[in-house]
């Protein structure tokens, strides 16, 4: 991926210094670390949209509030992992400007919130262990970047643009909740069955899959950023992803009706739409007969 040079945004806030996101916070007053926890939560949570909330709910907990004592602080000059994913955060940005201008709208920019462990955030106490997540009460896309080492040694996942993809990923979540498709998502829990309420989770998943491939459509097509291999590299994150693979990786056993991401196949499928469409329109996977 070439990236190299391409201009860094200013929405990245850099925690991994303050005593408050580091260290081993838990649920329930359990500790929970990167390793033998990710494999677990992954199968439900991995690149899922506020996976904080449900946590707290099952450990009788409430969401906990954004701790903002400190001023956000930005990366170190010299850090090239933080400037990787700055790089890809403003390259999203760009895209989805300019689409949203296209059809008539304004782009509201998300943050990108470098921690590690643990730090707090408007959807409550957001782990390590559940790898990137977005959070829509303050519209901020949280990673550690230690996650990178677990996609590529313990899912199977290497390669910068994979990386991208991820970022790209919990970027799609953002842009549903501007478009209004998260709230919807919202209302619609507790209303229908949990079996139903999975299979609109892996619709919402499956369209934020879509969406990166739009992103990389268009940043192709504006600033060709795609080296060889790299496409390949994604859709391998997105098979190694897929709920059926995670579920036999795990135990051996895969229950479609508890996927809320959707399968390896299903996962490259839409990805490579947006890829090669580019278009919204194109990621209507609620509309879909077939995912």
């Amino acid at each position: 991926m070439k990236w190299g040079g391409n201009r860094q945004s200013d929405n990245v806030e850099d925690r991994r210094g303050s005593g408050g996101s580091s260290g081993g916070g838990g649920f329930g007053g359990r500790r929970l670390g990167l390793g033998s926890v990710v494999i677990a939560l992954v199968v439900s949570y991995f690149l899922g949209i506020n996976p904080m909330t449900v946590l707290n709910l099952l450990s009788g907990g409430s969401p906990a509030p954004q701790s903002s004592s400190a001023p956000a602080q930005k990366p170190p000059a010299d850090d090239q992992m933080a400037a990787f994913v700055s790089t890809v955060l403003a390259d999203t940005e760009d895209v989805w400007k300019a689409v949203f201008t296209q059809g008539g709208a304004t782009y509201k920019e998300p943050k990108l919130v470098l921690f590690r462990g643990a730090t707090s955030t408007a959807c409550g106490q957001g782990q390590a262990a559940m790898g990137p997540f977005y959070c829509p009460a303050d519209q901020n896309v949280y990673i550690d970047l230690d996650f990178y080492e677990t996609l590529k040694n313990q899912l199977g996942a290497p390669g910068d643009f994979a990386q991208a993809y991820v970022i790209a990923h919990e970027v799609g979540h953002h842009v549903q909740n501007l478009m209004g498709i998260t709230s919807k998502m919202e209302q619609m829990r507790g209303r229908v069955s949990q079996t139903d309420y999975n299979a609109l989770s892996v619709r919402l998943e499956l369209q934020a899959d879509c969406f990166s491939g739009v992103w990389a459509n268009h940043a192709q097509a504006a600033r060709q950023l795609l080296e060889q291999g790299d496409v390949e590299e994604a859709m391998n994150a997105a098979a190694r992803i897929g709920d059926d693979a995670l579920q036999r990786s795990r135990d051996g056993q895969v229950v479609p009706d508890s996927f809320t991401h959707g399968t390896s196949a299903q996962r490259q499928r839409w990805f490579d739409q947006g890829l090669k469409n580019g278009s919204v329109k194109g990621c209507d996977t609620f509309a879909a007969r077939e995912l």
